[in-house]
């Protein structure tokens, strides 16, 4: 895939942000570089950066998709009221591959880990966000 302007300045604002944005919070940072680019152009730019591994899409019931700049293998946390997503530390060493005890026939190649549980502003109650 041919790394474009705008997909190379669409890649550097999402790996400079750990907050897991979808694609809408992403057009708004993205938009403060490149005044004159679409949203249609970034949800487009993403797949793309998706299906060709560059990125991560992250997709958690049913809700709306966010992404990930860091596609070194590692967990999240998604908080089930607000929908935030966080990293969380799991034990070094410890591959997903090596916790599975019957694949069921499959080749393990890769995977990851994903929590779910209640973010500490939504424990607070001083969630805005209801995605």
């Amino acid at each position: 895939m041919r790394i474009t302007n705008q997909r190379e300045i669409i890649l550097e604002e999402l790996r400079r942000l750990k907050t897991h944005p979808t694609a809408d919070e992403l057009y708004e940072v993205v938009k403060k570089r490149l005044p004159r680019i679409s949203i249609a152009t970034v949800y487009r730019n993403l797949e793309r950066l998706s299906e060709a591994g560059i990125i991560h899409k992250l997709e958690y019931g049913g809700r709306q998709k966010r992404f990930d700049g860091d596609v070194r293998p590692h967990s999240h946390v998604f908080c089930v009221r607000c929908g935030r997503i966080s990293d969380v530390d799991t034990v070094e060493g410890l591959s997903v591959r090596a916790m599975v005890l019957d694949p069921k026939g499959f080749e393990i190649i890769e995977g990851s880990l994903q929590f779910e549980g209640i973010c500490p502003e939504c424990q607070k109650g001083n969630s805005l966000t209801t995605n």
